[in-house]
């Protein structure tokens, strides 16, 4: 037989990685990093630290000023966050400031983003610090060329 053929009969089966006690190894989990410092550091960073770590973009928006719109998207998120029980999701807060940044503080709450028809619900993840919420709510239903019965008005003579 050829090596490396379909016709190679090897044992691949995959076992899980075992402990020193024989047990199976728990998952261990990647911590979040972002630009070199840790979650629970970054949600300790104060207004002027933390715009040292964005894009200049955000720095620039930052130090124009947030704005009304923005502080009150910030207070009904602490607030929907403050009165949910540990362990579960908030009541989704609905806004269209699709052009807010996402903030360490905002991490772990639900954001509905209206994206011009509906609202489309974002859970804020620590990967998305830095970035704007309407990156996570798209406007537009991305279109399928190609399909067999998708906009065919032409039916074959027989």
């Amino acid at each position: 037989l050829a090596q490396g053929s379909a016709a190679d009969t090897r044992n691949t089966s995959v076992r899980p990685a075992m402990g020193d006690d024989g047990q199976p190894k728990k998952r261990t989990f990647r911590k979040f990093i972002f630009r070199g410092l840790e979650l629970d550091k970054l949600m300790d960073l104060g207004n002027e630290e933390l715009l040292e770590l964005f894009r200049s973009r955000c720095r620039r928006k930052f130090g124009r000023g947030l704005g009304r719109g923005a502080s009150t998207l910030l207070k009904k998120l602490r607030k929907s966050k403050k009165d949910v029980p540990f362990g579960e999701k908030p009541e989704p807060v609905r806004t269209h400031m699709r052009n807010m940044i996402i903030l360490p503080e905002m991490i772990g709450s639900v954001v509905a983003v209206f994206n011009g028809k509906d609202f489309i619900k974002v859970e804020v993840k620590p990967e998305m610090v830095g970035m704007y919420l309407a990156e996570f709510s798209i406007t537009y239903k991305p279109i399928r060329h190609g399909r067999q019965g998708m906009g065919n008005k032409f039916v074959p003579l027989r």
